[in-house]
């Protein structure tokens, strides 16, 4: 099985910076795209941004040029760091891995519980 854990969110005033944490452990053969998610209250999940393996990333146009997507490999993490944050940033961020477990097996998405990210006006 893979574990998915998020960590890093917290409560910051607008303008401010946070760092968001995803490590995936457990029987992890390699790890394709990692992605961030995220939900409001009373809105539909959106991708915020992805990454692959091969380090190419994608941002949602309202975090463009505020957000970083990052990965560190050898620890099956991935990172973003989030600035100039607005109240409308507010929400549940979740961490998806694709994941394949063995040379065996396809390709899985595991996803994490949740980290709640508050920006005050």
């Amino acid at each position: 099985q893979v574990q998915v854990v998020e960590s890093g969110g917290g409560l910051v005033q607008a303008g401010g910076s946070l760092r968001l944490s995803c490590a995936a452990s457990g029987r992890i053969f390699s790890i394709n795209d990692m992605a961030w998610y995220r939900q409001a209250p009373g809105k539909q999940r959106e991708l915020v941004a992805v990454i692959t393996s091969g380090d190419n990333s994608n941002y949602a146009d309202s975090v463009k040029g505020r957000f970083t997507i990052s990965r560190e490999n050898a620890k099956n993490t991935v990172y973003l760091q989030m600035s100039s944050l607005k109240p409308e940033d507010t929400g549940v961020y979740r961490c998806k891995c694709r994941v394949r477990e063995s040379v065996y097996t396809t390709w899985r998405d595991y996803w994490g519980q949740g980290t709640q990210v508050t920006v005050s006006s």
